[in-house]
């Protein structure tokens, strides 16, 4: 059979991965990144203080484990387990609050120390060609036909692809392009809230804080978080809406809205780092993005942010980019192995076109509701962590969950540890929330009311001729006499 090539848009993580696995089926694979290669020393700043650090649990791991399990092995060893969110009153109090009864845990790990590793593992192939500094330029997604433009030179040169896969990001041109060809239904949403980047350096050279953690400074309306790094010190993330933004605008603003706000975040950082850093780094926006379908014919397909970007407060968005990967792979084996049982059935670069089309079709379809969901839970998760993890409604029914997870591990499990730390389906998941949802207040309310039933006869018992007198007394305070 002749050779299929994939041409890759985006060499970020998502692209990275793909490539890899890509390569690993037997396509030629030749990935085209617009930015410098970030492994090397001069470059190696690039994704620093532009991006929010990176959570990576169950989802992710299983994509890297079904490409190779040694690859998922050496990711764990740059990794930081954080077991819970510690939350950091005003005081300066820290309360822990597990993320799971049975000691689940994600993983805190550095965006480029990630990045790099993937790049390594795909150049590693004699399948795949990494192309830095060349940007997309326009696809006739009917021929395969890819231009690429030389960023440094400004030299356009036009590619032949059996597949073109569009891993460049929440603002895709890859995506873009295929509107034009696709009646794409899509949606771009910002929410009126941005984000800016601090570091709090080591003491002593140790951890400022508990670096088993994610830390949270939620204050209703916004927050400060913090993630650690191998090396130390913590990355930390100020949320909040943009009218405030737009109020801080001098050093003694940001070093008062701190003391203000968190007082024991700005000891460990120092308010002379706050302030520059504030002023230096750069103020991000935060977006999400719908759309549907994901693929035309057999020919292309978006994967990642360019396919569902999302709010990243649960954690998830590298999770679900690595997801789709997997679920892509899982779907393209499965096809192959249906239509030839005698050939190599893991070798998806021989599937025909029809097949690569219905695979192409049946991917769409199937991670659209999946990609929706989490979008929506990403959003919502923001209220939990800004300002419900301190609600005691919220830690109630928390504490409720994690005792009938505990005995019920299968009947009853917390939305978090659903989405984190298992592979159910996304929009599974939110299903099997809300009939749990359902079924707690149900039992809570019966809960109730069978303990009021109890109070009222052991009270009638006990008080007997006294009763008719607590029924005027209660009849007094409630203003009805």
């Amino acid at each position: 059979m002749p050779e299929r090539r994939v041409v890759i848009i985006g060499g970020g993580l998502v692209g990275s991965l793909a490539a890899c696995y890509f390569a690993k089926r037997g396509w030629t694979v030749d990935l085209y990144e617009k930015r410098p290669d970030i492994r090397l020393p001069e470059h190696s700043d690039l994704v620093e203080h532009r991006s929010i650090n990176l959570a990576i649990s169950e989802r992710g791991f299983s994509a890297l484990r079904r490409l190779d399990p040694e690859l998922e092995a050496r990711v764990h060893e740059c990794v930081i387990p954080m077991h819970g969110r510690m939350i950091h009153s005003l005081d300066g109090k820290q309360t822990s609050q597990a993320y799971d009864v049975f000691g689940k845990h994600i993983n805190s790990v550095g965006r480029s120390t990630l990045i790099k590793l993937l790049l390594d593992e795909a150049s590693s192939s004699s399948r795949v060609r990494l192309h830095f500094g060349h940007e997309f330029v326009q696809a006739d997604f009917d021929t395969g036909r890819v231009v690429v433009r030389d960023v440094e030179r400004n030299q356009e040169t036009p590619i032949d692809a059996d597949l073109i896969v569009g891993a460049d990001g929440a603002f895709s041109r890859v995506r873009q392009r295929m509107m034009t060809k696709v009646l794409m239904n899509y949606s771009q949403t910002y929410i009126e809230h941005g984000y800016c980047e601090f570091s709090m350096a080591p003491r002593d050279g140790e951890f400022a804080m508990n670096p088993n953690h994610l830390h949270i400074w939620p204050r209703g309306s916004f927050m400060l978080i913090a993630l650690p790094n191998l090396d130390k010190s913590f990355t930390c993330t100020l949320f909040m809406p943009w009218s405030q933004f737009s109020r801080v605008k001098s050093d003694a603003d940001i070093a008062g809205f701190f003391r203000e706000h968190f007082p024991d975040a700005l000891e460990r950082i120092g308010e002379r780092r706050v302030c520059a850093e504030y002023a230096t780094n750069p103020k991000g926006s935060l977006m999400y993005v719908k759309c549907t379908p994901y693929t035309y014919k057999s020919r292309a397909v978006i994967l990642g942010d360019a396919a569902h970007a999302m709010v990243p407060f649960y954690g998830q968005g590298m999770n679900c980019g690595f997801e789709d990967i997997e679920a892509l792979d899982r779907i393209m084996v499965r096809i192959l192995r249906e239509g030839d049982k005698t050939g190599d059935s893991s070798v998806t670069a021989n599937l025909s076109d029809e097949q690569l089309h219905r695979a192409l079709d049946e991917y769409s379809a199937l991670r659209a509701v999946d990609t929706s969901a989490i979008v929506d839970l990403a959003l919502e998760n923001y209220v939990e962590m800004r300002a419900k993890v301190v609600d005691y409604v919220y830690l109630a029914r928390k504490c409720l969950e994690g005792l009938l997870h505990r005995v019920f591990p299968r009947r009853v499990i917390p939305l978090y540890t659903m989405v984190s730390f298992t592979s159910i389906p996304y929009a599974d998941v939110v299903k099997q929330w809300n009939r749990q949802t359902v079924w707690l207040h149900r039992s809570v309310r019966t809960v109730a009311a069978a303990a009021a039933i109890g109070i009222g006869i052991v009270s009638a018992r006990t008080l007997g001729p006294h009763l008719q007198s607590l029924r005027e007394l209660a009849r007094m305070v409630a203003g009805k006499r």
